[in-house]
């Protein structure tokens, strides 16, 4: 249902269930972390009224929440930097829910792994909860960009992809590779399973596309 994409790292589709409301991915060496994207696959909506608080925790320093999904807004890109450092205090905020803080982390030579947690909780108390979030955390968690000087005074530079619109891009080109193993006149829905082995065949694929030529061909839906 959920795919997380670390800036200049591969897709993860690791997903760990936890219960029937959370799940959880591990992010190994977080302290090289700057920007993570979230995002649903589209296989899978959530249940009306319904979407998900995407919390991030780092094993002796605490947690935070970090936004939000929903079938409004199946995709988010977060910051981390901003969230945790190897030397920040503790952070403030509302509390993440004991499935994440207290799933099995480690720290290796230096290297924390963190986790990234989902908790599937109706609309109006994940608002509740990005309501009562500080200001520059709120602004994080909407995915939102301060301003202080005007676009006119600034030299012309380029305008770097974004991230999401990549996470975006590799997500449908796994659902049609998935949909072209669907039987003629059937449509993959909530209860349609996939076999592991056809995913596994569609990373090989991907994965040599972008070793020959780069990621140009899911622009082309190739």
């Amino acid at each position: 249902m959920f795919g997380c994409c670390v800036a200049g790292r591969l897709l993860q589709t690791n997903l760990q269930q936890v219960d029937e409301t959370h799940a959880l991915f591990e992010i190994p060496a977080a302290e090289k972390v700057n920007h993570v994207c979230v995002f649903l696959f589209g296989t899978v909506p959530f249940p009306d009224g319904f979407g998900a608080t995407v919390h991030f925790f780092w094993p002796g320093k605490g947690s935070q929440v970090l936004g939000m999904l929903s079938n409004d807004k199946p995709s988010a890109i977060f910051r981390l930097r901003s969230v945790f450092s190897s030397t920040s205090a503790p952070p403030s905020g509302i509390s993440t829910p004991s499935a994440f803080t207290s799933a099995t982390s480690s720290s290796v030579s230096g290297e924390v792994t963190a986790i990234l947690g989902l908790a599937i909780e109706p609309l109006e108390a994940i608002a509740a909860q990005l309501a009562s979030l500080p200001q520059a955390q709120t602004q994080n968690a909407m995915n939102i960009t301060p301003t202080s000087t005007p676009a006119s005074s600034l030299a012309p530079i380029a305008k770097p992809a974004d991230p999401s619109v990549l996470a975006e891009r590799i997500a449908r080109h796994l659902f049609n590779y998935i949909a072209g193993f669907a039987p003629t006149g059937t449509n993959i829905g909530p209860e349609s399973t996939v076999s592991m082995g056809i995913i596994a065949r569609w990373y090989e694929s991907f994965m040599g596309k972008v070793r020959a030529g780069g990621v140009g061909f899911l622009e082309r839906n190739e």
